[in-house]
């Protein structure tokens, strides 16, 4: 790849676009005065279950309001106590661990991956107790977890899962989508995600009775007769009655989770070209490793586990031999390529707070805490984009600070 002088700019780790088709589709909305659950948000949902192989798909306000909801249908479903325990991986977005916390179960921490930073599954049987009910699988930076094993141990102690997939959407292990390996599967449409919708998420399932709890508890935990307003146009007069008679019966403590017919236009939009999205990312993807290998002794590439599909969310890059992360940060940020950390948890001051300092039992999240980083790797960077981060990183190790 020939070297030459970029102009600087601004390379985000995420980047929004509107086409012409969610435009449409949101003036759509707009001109027939409907902002509550309807017509875009019915296609929406339908739509997402059958990409995703699910009989149900609900379309809320954000992901971690899938991943709360989700929980507290589980446990309502299986009776599950105060307290019970759910494994999580060591490293992800605290929305994972937050939600276990608010629905007063316990989360039991697992180590990750050294190559891929998801949970380990080699360290996951030493973790299950007697009070362990369920295990929470976060497939990163758009890449599944190894799912052969960890479905093994699911089995074997009879567990649920509830997959947190807000990073990963429409990947594949095999010839099976995230979101339908466990009971409950929950992603997250927010600005700089796969699809985006500003705020939104889904939470999916093929368990009826599931479906039933998660729809009533994201509407107040309303009676399930009467979540939406066009529940009552599709009733005969005998059902009319019923769900008149019973609308405002509220039969949980849930939530107001909803999200609006202007996000589900947006996202129905994005979902007639989500193939071309992923395969954009890839590229970029692609296009980074090749740029980056000559550095592979100073930085961890990100690698594919056969057999799953990386639709990377996100270019995930580890510091090693003693590269200082936070220098090559700065000089990448200075000259303009934006980064973020790789969701550190074990040392997040609410958890030291409330667990003290547990960072060193999980040593490779520990690593990467201190180690870890990326840049963007969204369908909206150009072929000159990549090649400035390309080029970005060359110059920094070609100061010689290291050699």
């Amino acid at each position: 790849m020939p070297r030459k002088k970029l102009p600087r700019k601004t390379i985000g780790v995420g980047e929004v676009q509107i086409h012409d088709l969610e435009k449409k589709y949101v003036n759509d909305v707009l001109n027939n005065n409907r902002l509550s659950h309807g017509y875009y948000s019915d296609r929406f949902e339908r739509a997402f279950a059958r990409a995703h192989k699910c009989k149900y798909a609900f379309f809320t306000n954000s992901g971690t309001s899938a991943l709360q909801v989700g929980l507290h249908a589980m446990k309502i479903k299986y009776g599950w106590q105060d307290g019970a325990q759910v494994l999580v991986p060591a490293v992800t977005f605290v929305a994972s661990v937050n939600t276990i916390l608010q629905n007063n179960l316990t989360p039991v921490l697992v180590d990750v991956e050294a190559d891929h930073y998801n949970i380990d599954p080699s360290l996951i049987e030493a973790k299950i107790t007697a009070r362990t009910v369920a295990i929470m699988p976060v497939h990163l930076c758009g890449n599944p977890c190894h799912m052969d094993p960890i479905m093994h141990l699911k089995k074997k102690y009879q567990l649920k899962m509830i997959e947190d997939s807000c990073e990963t959407m429409f990947a594949r292990v095999g010839h099976q989508p995230v979101g339908s390996f466990g009971e409950v599967g929950c992603f997250s449409t927010y600005a700089a995600h796969v699809l985006v919708t500003g705020v939104g998420g889904f939470s999916t399932t093929s368990d009826d009775e599931l479906a039933v709890l998660m729809k009533s508890l994201y509407n107040h935990g309303r009676d399930g007769i009467y979540t939406y307003i066009d529940d009552t146009k599709k009733a005969s007069l005998r059902q009319l009655f019923s769900i008149v008679s019973r609308r405002f019966n509220f039969i949980h403590q849930g939530y107001s989770y909803r999200a609006t017919e202007l996000e589900a236009a947006l996202g129905l939009g994005q979902m007639r070209r989500w193939r071309q999205i992923i395969r954009r990312r890839k590229q970029v993807a692609r296009r980074l490793t090749s740029g980056l290998r000559n550095l592979a002794h100073y930085l961890q590439l990100p690698t594919i586990r056969k057999n799953h599909e990386h639709i990377f969310m996100m270019y995930p890059l580890v510091v090693k031999n003693g590269v200082d992360r936070d220098d090559l940060i700065l000089y990448l940020e200075k000259n303009g390529v934006e980064t973020r950390p790789l969701l550190p948890l074990t040392n997040q001051p609410i958890y030291v707070q409330i667990w003290g300092g547990i960072e060193g039992k999980y040593p490779v999240a520990k690593h990467l805490n201190q180690h870890a980083f990326y840049v963007g790797s969204h369908p909206y960077l150009t072929d000159q984009d990549v090649d400035y981060i390309i080029h970005t990183f060359q110059d920094y190790f070609k100061q010689g600070k290291l050699f």
